[in-house]
């Protein structure tokens, strides 16, 4: 029997892995994409399947109620995923007025319009029907040297960023415990892979290397952070929507603690490997800069209950992923530079007004 997953902020980063990884690992699945594509939602992420009978795209804003309920009642999805967010926690700092509207406002017009399908279709559309709304560890705050984030940690996020995604988080759990929402919230590290909009770390370091331009640091660059391959991502949350149980949250992590130092290292040299500077390393663009207000130390999550519960794991080394990242971006210069173009020309975001 065919499914029809509802993807909002689908042509996002992680949206857009995980449509292509819904349509490629389920034949009969239908997928439509709800995107009101702001600068890091982009088209051409999807430009591959955008011929695929199976695949729909609305473009719309997740906080106009009319339109999400309009589409919700005509598609009739099994499964809500709920990416949409704005994610980067520079901009938050600069702005974080966006971040209220469409990480809180949105996701509560998303969990009441699945309330209203749910009630307009009855009993047994309800039964298998489910509301993955996806989330971050950002919401758990701090970790010291030691620890892990579970789904037992207290909520104590640092940043407007954090702090928004954590009022949606405490939405989606008041949307089951009031009314009987079949949601499912999961909270992942750090994501990386193909289609990730060059603000982040990994895609800033590759694109300004391959320019000789310098590869900005922040602080001491000893921030750590647990780093997930975004496809390995788009299987813990397909199995989730799948298995996973109703009420309860899910902690989706990696098991690759790096500093951000590391990380810059262990891009560099795969730029050495596979486009060799003319002399010496990309290494030594390398440039420490002014720290982000208010950067959380590190951030590491136990995903034992998932793999416990749903017999999750992720599959990509760190090593592997990459250099598979890497050789992505390197073969899609394109796509980075009409990226680049637009209204982001990787500057430094996220400083206050103090600081600038």
């Amino acid at each position: 029997m065919s499914k029809t997953y509802f993807v909002t902020g689908g042509a996002g980063f992680i949206g857009s892995n995980l449509v292509h990884y819904l349509l490629e690992t389920d034949s009969s699945a239908n997928v439509v994409v709800y995107d009101r594509l702001t600068y890091a939602g982009n088209v051409d992420n999807l430009a591959s399947v955008a011929g695929d009978r199976r695949y729909r795209f609305i473009h719309a804003d997740i906080c106009d109620r009319e339109r999400v309920r309009h589409a919700l009642e005509e598609t009739k999805p099994n499964v809500v995923f709920n990416l949409a967010a704005e994610s980067h926690v520079d901009r938050s700092i600069d702005g974080p007025s966006e971040f209220v509207r469409t990480n809180v406002v949105g996701a509560f017009e998303m969990l009441d319009a699945s309330r209203g399908l749910l009630a307009k279709q009855g009993a047994a559309f309800a039964k298998d029907f489910r509301f993955v709304h996806v989330s971050t560890d950002e919401v758990f705050g701090s970790l010291g040297a030691t620890g892990f984030f579970t789904e037992e940690t207290r909520y104590a996020p640092n940043s407007p960023y954090a702090a928004s995604k954590a009022g949606a988080d405490h939405l989606a759990r008041a949307y089951f415990h009031t009314y009987g929402m079949p949601v499912i919230t999961t909270n992942c590290s750090n994501n990386y892979g193909p289609y990730q909009f060059p603000e982040k770390l990994i895609p800033l370091t590759i694109l300004n290397a391959l320019e000789g331009k310098p590869l900005p640091i922040y602080g001491d660059g000893k921030n750590v952070r647990d780093w997930l391959y975004v496809v390995d991502h788009c299987d813990a949350l397909l199995l989730a929507a799948t298995a996973g149980k109703p009420g309860e949250t899910y902690n989706v992590g990696g098991h690759n603690e790096r500093t951000t130092l590391e990380i810059a290292h262990a891009v560099c040299d795969v730029l050495d490997q596979q486009v060799p500077r003319k002399s010496g390393s990309y290494r030594e663009l390398i440039t420490f800069v002014t720290d982000r207000p208010g950067h959380d130390r590190r951030y590491a999550i136990d995903p034992q209950k998932i793999s416990a519960e749903l017999g999750w794991a992720p599959k990509t080394q760190f090593a592997s992923g990459i250099e598979k990242t890497v050789s992505w971006y390197l073969g899609h210069r394109d796509w980075c530079d009409k990226i680049s173009k637009g209204v982001y020309r990787r500057e430094r975001l996220g400083l206050t007004e103090a600081k600038r």
